[in-house]
């Protein structure tokens, strides 16, 4: 029992895997699901077991992304330091978006095209997760920990300037004189967004050695 579980949770992450790499080329209309097979070495039939659809795969996709992009402050509590999450949430975003642009942009089209796989994602899922990491903030105003802001759009700048990396990379990269991002280029845009969004919320960033 525990091998099968074992091969079918392998299975699954190299269906997500490769499903990833081809909505992220050819978006969701010029992807098929034996496209997805063959990226990911099985036959088409595995991938409709798992998962029945196209549309499905393409779902549990945007979750994927969404569910690593939140996982830092999924876990902040009111009890924890303010500055420290932020900080930390900005780093781990900036980062994500460089080391895995692609899945930035899979989300970014799915929004600007309004959302039509993952429309009830948004107004069931993360609307709630925005009400309840909106409250933790909240809550640290109330405290007098930081300066009293709206958290949502608090939350909407965070994701907005960290994603901007990765959804904009091309135009980034060439204003910047650059083939890629080198380690410091990371550093330099982590620090200056935390920086300024901290600063903005009367916090004082983390040090950081470079």
């Amino acid at each position: 029992m525990a091998k099968r579980q074992k091969i079918r949770e392998d299975n699954l992450q190299l269906i997500l895997s490769a499903a990833e790499e081809e909505f992220g080329l050819h978006g969701y209309k010029g992807t098929a699901i034996q496209n997805i097979a063959d990226r990911a070495g099985l036959p088409k039939a595995n991938i409709v077991y798992y998962f029945a659809s196209k549309e499905n795969l393409y779902k549990a996709v945007l979750n994927k992304i969404i569910s690593a992009w939140n996982d830092v402050f999924e876990k902040a509590t009111a009890e924890d330091d303010p500055a420290a999450v932020l900080d930390a949430l900005i780093r781990r975003k900036v980062q994500q978006s460089i080391d895995n642009p692609r899945a930035s942009r899979i989300f970014a089209m799915e929004i600007i095209q309004g959302a039509p796989h993952h429309k009830d994602y948004l107004r069931k899922e993360l609307r709630q997760w925005v009400r309840e990491r909106a409250a933790v903030i909240e809550t640290w105003i109330t405290q007098g920990r930081m300066r009293a802001v709206d958290p949502v759009h608090l939350i909407f700048m965070i994701w907005s300037t960290t994603q901007h990396y990765a959804d904009f990379e091309a135009q980034v990269l060439t204003v910047m004189n650059r083939a890629e991002y080198e380690p410091e280029d990371v550093q330099a845009i982590a620090d200056t967004l935390s920086g300024i969004i901290l600063r903005g919320c009367g916090l004082e960033p983390p040090a950081h050695k470079a």
